[in-house]
């Protein structure tokens, strides 16, 4: 049984995060699947909210499921389809039921996903969500109502460490800490080096840092993000790398570098933690961090 995500961040550990997301449908089997798998394992798992924009089971409902099979969880939370009133309905509920972290994010634009005539809401940013929580746990609402019985969440945000230009990545970064961010998690990270200049800079702010890797299961799929993902950079040197492996061992090949980042960064002791995306390999998860010596 892990212990609460807030005292994991506090324990000066290396955190390991990772996400599972929800199903496009009802069948639930693979998304329990990976939760029992990756429960054990990882310090927290985030449920996915909608993830680019694609319509699928909720994040809450996925999040009660990784509470009932005994895992820590992490609600993503995304402001593009829901109003104030949603957001602030969901928090209640999700504290309600004992869900305790939070990851705030804006969310993706709907033009990424399946259903393009959707509505996009926005009618807050994830700084004003974080915000949003924090008035909530002094127990009011956003219209200045009091609240019968508060919440008390660990709240996180995003950055984008690669963004070119990067200095609005860090204004938004400094805005996400002013509104009462503890942890960050960081956007896929491949560049070592300029990853180090931005933690340089972030080691001033009292909040901890989550590196994000993403597993990179073809050289196609690297070239892709290059390509399609803002702030998204995947070196000539590791999309070769995934080129030269032998027919069928792209994926092998893949775990290996995810892991062999992984170590990397620990040894180093770059940051506080690392975020795995393994994008619809979750069962993945655990042989990347066998690969990093974190299991």
């Amino acid at each position: 049984m892990p212990i609460p995500f807030k005292e994991a961040l506090a324990s000066g550990k290396f955190v390991i995060t990772s996400e599972v997301a929800p199903p496009k449908g009802t069948n639930l089997e693979k998304f329990k699947h990976h939760i029992e798998l990756l429960k054990d394992k990882v310090d927290a798992m985030n449920v996915t909210d909608h993830q680019s924009s694609v319509m699928r089971y909720p994040s809450l409902g996925g999040c009660l499921m990784v509470k009932e099979l005994g895992g820590e969880v992490i609600l993503q939370m995304t402001c593009r389809d829901r109003n104030r009133l949603a957001l602030q309905g969901d928090l209640l509920f999700a504290s309600s039921r004992g869900i305790q972290n939070v990851l705030c994010l804006t969310g993706d634009s709907i033009l990424l996903g399946d259903h393009k005539q959707a509505k996009s809401v926005f009618d807050l940013d994830s700084s004003q969500l974080l915000e949003s929580i924090r008035i909530m746990e002094n127990g009011k609402d956003l219209g200045g109502n009091e609240l019968e019985g508060g919440v008390s969440f660990c709240a996180g945000a995003i950055v984008t460490p690669e963004a070119d230009p990067l200095e609005p990545q860090l204004i938004k970064f400094e805005k996400k800490i002013e509104a009462g961010a503890e942890f960050i998690q960081t956007q896929a990270v491949y560049d070592l080096d300029k990853f180090k200049e931005f933690m340089d800079y972030a080691r001033q702010f009292e909040v901890k840092i989550l590196v994000g890797i993403i597993l990179l299961t073809s050289a196609p799929m690297a070239r892709f993000m290059n390509k399609n993902i803002a702030g998204v950079f995947v070196p000539q040197d590791l999309i070769d790398e995934l080129a030269s492996a032998p027919k069928g061992k792209a994926l092998t090949k893949g775990i290996e570098i995810a892991g062999r980042m992984i170590k990397h960064i620990h040894e180093e002791k770059m940051c506080d933690g690392v975020h795995i995306m393994a994008i619809g390999k979750e069962e993945k998860v655990p042989d990347i961090m066998a690969a990093a010596g974190l299991l």
